[in-house]
Order: structure tokens, then C-alpha cells, then sequence
């Protein structure tokens, strides 16, 4: 069994970040297309505070009412401004989820057979148990300006909110420090994107898998 308790026929675990607007989504289902199978830490987040989510009872209880929209979800642009604001608010978050998210990576990723996995796991960074989860580490990188730019352009985003995330998110340079590859997504292409993915899959994994 490898460092994951998963099979040891797994030719890679992955760990895939990168900042906000970085571009890491478009690289994690590119590695999908590839043959990777997709463990999406964010994925599981939103499901967990959906209604009836996992978390929702412990996250009722820890911040209120105002916490919870009428459907049962998470009121997550309260809870975005009050992580903003009140640092520990955002440290009782990240106690509830992460356990939660943790637990529900492992049992996916125990899904995947034979395929390598990928943990697209945007605070990678900051949480250092997980780069001693994974084999690799790859950072989607490019401009902090290019960043703002590409979530302003998601619904109910202004340029002050984009630009308060990426100052809370761990640096560029952090990020890069743990990184065993850097995928540069600033003024490239989509297809130079991809073809930047196939190279470093060839050279990781080898031939098309899946």
C-alpha cells in the first residue's frame, strides 16, 4: 500500500494547486482527459455544505442561523466576509471542513483502480499534510493581475473581493517552492496549455491511461 493506503499498482499520486483564476480547473480536466482520476477538494466542500451536507448541523451550531440560507445550504458570501474579517471565525471554518473534505478525498480517490490520482486541492499550499499525501505537486502559476482579471469576470465577483483572496491564498512564490513542476498560464494559449499537461504527463506517468 502506498503513503494513501491506496494500491501500489498507482503509478502517481498528484497534487494539482494554484491561486484563484490561476487557471487550475482547465489543468485538472485536461489530466482528466488524459487519464487521471479526478479527486476535486472543492467539489466535495460544496457538497458537504449543501443542504443536508455533512457539515451543515456543526456549522449551524458554530456560526448561526445567519450562516444557513432558507433551502439549508451555506450562506457562503456571509461566511466569505466573516472569514475576511475575523480570523477566528475562518480558523472554526477550516476545523469543521477539512476533517470532512479530508475523509471524503481518501474515500474517492480509493475509487480510481489502476489510474493515477489527482488532488486538485486549492490550498495545498497552505495545508502542508498534503504534500506528504502525494508523490508530485503541480502548480498552475501566472500574474496576480491575470488572476483578478479571470474571477471578476465570474458572477458576483468585484476586483476588491478577487484581490482580498489572492492575498489571503499563500504567495506565488510558496506555492512554486513546493512544487515539482510549474505550468505557467499567463498569456499562453489554450492549446500550448494542454500540450504543456500532455508533456509533463508523458514524462510522470507515461502513455495515455484510462
Amino acid at each position: 500500500m502506498d503513503r494513501l493506503g491506496l494500491s501500489p499498482a498507482r503509478t502517481l499520486t498528484l497534487g494539482l494547486t494554484g491561486g484563484i483564476g490561476s487557471g487550475k480547473s482547465t489543468v485538472a480536466q485536461a489530466l482528466v482527459r488524459l487519464g487521471a482520476h479526478l479527486v476535486d477538494t472543492d467539489a466535495i466542500a460544496r457538497a458537504l455544505t449543501q443542504p443536508g451536507g455533512a457539515a451543515m448541523p456543526a456549522l449551524l451550531a458554530a456560526f448561526g442561523p445567519q450562516a444557513v440560507l432558507p433551502d439549508g445550504a451555506l450562506n457562503r458570501e456571509h461566511m466569505r466576509q466573516r472569514a475576511f474579517t475575523d480570523a477566528q471565525s475562518k480558523q472554526r471554518l477550516e476545523e469543521i471542513l477539512h476533517p470532512l473534505i479530508g475523509e471524503e478525498a481518501l474515500r474517492q480517490a480509493a475509487q480510481a483502480g489502476n489510474r493515477p490520482v489527482v488532488f486538485d486541492v486549492p490550498l495545498l499550499g497552505e495545508r502542508s499534510h498534503w504534500r506528504a499525501r502525494v508523490h508530485k505537486v503541480l502548480v498552475v502559476d501566472c500574474p496576480e493581475d491575470t488572476q483578478v482579471a479571470r474571477v471578476t469576470q465570474r458572477p458576483g465577483w468585484d476586483e476588491a473581493a478577487a484581490r482580498r483572496v489572492v492575498a489571503l491564498q499563500a504567495s506565488r512564490s510558496a506555492r512554486r517552492a513546493l512544487a515539482d513542476a510549474v505550468i505557467y498560464n499567463g498569456g499562453i494559449s489554450l492549446d500550448a496549455l494542454h500540450a504543456e499537461v500532455q508533456a509533463l504527463w508523458q514524462a510522470w506517468v507515461g502513455p495515455r491511461q484510462g
